[in-house]
């Protein structure tokens, strides 16, 4: 038997063009640059980028940028096998403008449909699956059919095995963007919230690990304060309940009773998109790892801060030498922001 999948990510992908001018409208912006995106997608590089061996479950247009999106996994070391193409619909294009230190603004080019919805049950690998030591998948995968079935295939997947207890974690990243719910319309979190809910609380009793911010958690759990949020989803099924709260830090709280509250790690921040991702596969190394949730939420802070300190997202991952080095002096300094080569990544 083939060795398993250290991590096996599942959902969004596509092709981020960020603009290299900063605090300049979209409307205004000359020059872009062109990078690998997708949350799932981005913590299987990060995850990759620290050393761990990660695949991801997705799909692509049958065009030019999907070309491009399995030359740059595979030169991030993510294996593409299940990396198919769609025929109908185009590879997805995300926009954002840069207005350092906390507006970052998403233009999604997802329609008619995203090919990363249309992932059907009947074509996952549920023993590659089954077998990785962790399983990564999102609420937005939840939005749609097929990708929803397939999603919740996966999930029954690993929860029915009678091997679970022997894998590492099923992550749960709620991932709440009303945008892509309802087949992509316009409406309000408040419009698709309660469908969401149902479908979370369902995708939850798979899970063993929960990882939101404050409105993914409320949207999930109907809880904001952080505390609450982490007992509703320990409630709804959860082992270990993750709630990121921006420059207050992260809430770690696990079944067994042991809490980590964490501060973050000072930065200047350049492009907080993709610091969350970073977080994401810095997570999955430390479960990975066998380390105290303490331990994993200060990497994962640092993680995330690296990235938050650069322009890009999957090609701004840290290494694992990056991250120590942030911890020991304490915060992201220029030199890390700069990333190892000494040219902002």
């Amino acid at each position: 038997m083939p060795e398993p999948y250290d991590v096996i990510t599942m959902g969004r992908i596509g092709v981020d063009l960020y603009p290299l001018e900063i605090g300049v409208p979209l409307a205004r912006v000359e020059t872009f640059g062109k990078f690998l995106g997708g949350s799932p997608t981005n913590v299987a590089v990060a995850a990759a980028r620290l050393g761990r061996r990660t695949a991801l479950i997705t799909r692509t247009g049958r065009d030019a940028f999907g070309d491009y999106l399995h030359q740059e996994l595979r030169g991030f070391g993510v294996d593409d096998r299940w990396v198919t193409e769609v025929e109908d619909y185009p590879t997805p294009v995300t926009f954002c403008e840069i207005f350092p230190p906390d507006d970052f603004p998403l233009h999604f080019y997802r329609q008619p449909k995203a090919p990363d919805l249309e992932i059907h049950p009947s074509e996952l690998d549920l023993d590659a699956v089954r077998d990785a030591r962790i399983f990564w998948m999102t609420g937005t995968g939840l939005s749609a059919e097929p990708s929803r079935a397939a999603t919740l295939a996966a999930l029954r997947a690993r929860s029915e095995s009678p091997a679970r207890e022997s894998r590492t974690a099923t992550v749960f990243d709620l991932d709440w963007r009303p945008m892509f719910w309802d087949g992509g319309g316009h409406g309000s979190a408040g419009d698709h919230g309660s469908v969401a809910r149902a479908r979370y609380r369902e995708a939850l009793a798979h899970a063993t690990v929960a990882v939101g911010n404050i409105d993914e958690c409320a949207i999930a759990t109907g809880e904001r304060e952080p505390h609450a949020a982490a007992r509703a989803l320990l409630a709804a099924g959860v082992e270990l309940a993750v709630v990121k709260q921006g420059p207050k830090g992260v809430l770690a709280v696990h079944r067994d009773g042991s809490t980590a509250d964490v501060e973050p790690l000072p930065v200047e921040v350049v492009n907080g998109l993709g610091a969350g991702d970073a977080f994401g596969g810095a997570l999955c190394h430390g479960l990975l790892a066998g380390w105290d949730i303490a331990r994993i939420m200060r990497y994962a802070n640092a993680a995330g801060a690296i990235v938050a300190s650069r322009i890009a997202c999957s090609s701004a991952m840290p290494f694992p030498d990056e991250v120590e080095r942030a911890l020991a002096e304490g915060a992201v300094t220029a030199d890390i922001a700069a990333g190892p080569s000494g040219a902002a990544s």
